[in-house]
């Protein structure tokens, strides 16, 4: 009976995909009388089997209800009509996601937690004495640069200080009595 129902169902469609054609064919603009009658005609038998499997189907469709209605009787479940994507499209991103992704993150992981793992080794005592020499050494060094800088200001004061002095012998300084040492002259 459901095989039944099945077969009025797709011949049904079938006449409905024809009585669109007709009525196609009826609204076109070269169409002649003779073909508009004939067109006509076999639209009205295009609807009087459309309304007689219509009527098929109102009876399979009532038997089958009686059938269901009998205990015992075994009743097909209408298949079930997914209406989202195609199950392939949702399968290859998860095994894409498993077998290609997986691995990289798990790898990824991996090289973080040997990185992080890592201890650093305690700088050697000899670093560590050849580092303080060195240290010493700039210092002197500085030391030493300061002490040649002083040594050019000290030059530079005493040379300009000449200029403004004046040419000729230099004049002897009174010195007090009581400080007064005798001091050679060459």
């Amino acid at each position: 009976m459901v095989a039944q129902r099945k077969e009025l169902r797709n011949q049904l469609d079938r006449l409905e995909d024809q009585r669109r054609d007709l009525s196609n064919e009826l609204r076109s603009e070269n169409i002649t009388t003779s073909d508009r009658t004939g067109v006509e005609a076999r639209l009205k038998e295009t609807d009087a089997r459309i309304s007689s499997v219509e009527g098929q189907i109102a009876q399979a469709d009532l038997a089958v209800a009686k059938a269901a209605a009998i205990p015992g009787a075994i009743v097909e479940r209408p298949p079930i009509q997914r209406d989202g994507p195609p199950e392939e499209l949702v399968a290859i991103p998860i095994v894409f996601i498993m077998f290609v992704l997986g691995p990289l993150a798990i790898a990824y992981a991996r090289r973080i937690w040997k990185r992080g793992a890592t201890v650093i080794a305690p700088v050697p005592r000899e670093v560590h004495d050849r580092l303080d020499q060195m240290a010493q050494s700039i210092e002197s060094i500085a030391i030493e640069t300061e002490r040649i800088g002083e040594g050019q200001r000290f030059l530079t004061r005493v040379m300009s200080e000449q200029n403004r002095l004046g040419a000729g012998p230099a004049q002897p300084i009174a010195v007090p009595v009581a400080e007064h040492e005798q001091v050679k002259r060459g």
